[in-house]
């Protein structure tokens, strides 16, 4: 791994370890420019729970590199307490059955 790849990397595990709730995603909250990152952006929203996100259209380093490092290969990625949650349809599946909810719940 290049020195740049590990840069990458270090700023990627920044980010999680710094965030309770992030969501790596195609797009903006306001703006989502993805269908799927849409998708989690209404399931967070209705769980009323804020969180931080980074537009990985923005971010063509970390649209590469974060598959790699959290072995996920699709965006959106949502991670909650440094722990990987997952895509689109396991947090709609978790949503739907009200997991996602419970998840925040505990604090």
């Amino acid at each position: 791994m290049s020195e740049l790849d590990q840069a990458v990397v270090d700023r990627i595990k920044q980010q999680i370890s710094e965030s309770d709730v992030l969501l790596y995603m195609k797009g903006t909250p306001q703006f989502p420019q993805c269908g799927f990152s849409s998708r989690v952006v209404q399931a967070l929203a209705a769980c009323q729970v804020p969180f931080d996100f980074v537009n990985v259209l923005e971010n063509p380093d970390i649209r590469a590199t974060l598959p790699h490092v959290a072995n996920w290969p699709t965006f959106p990625q949502l991670y909650v307490k440094g722990e990987l949650i997952g895509g689109c349809d396991i947090v709609c599946e978790m949503f739907d059955s009200g997991e996602l909810a419970k998840l925040f719940e505990q604090g």
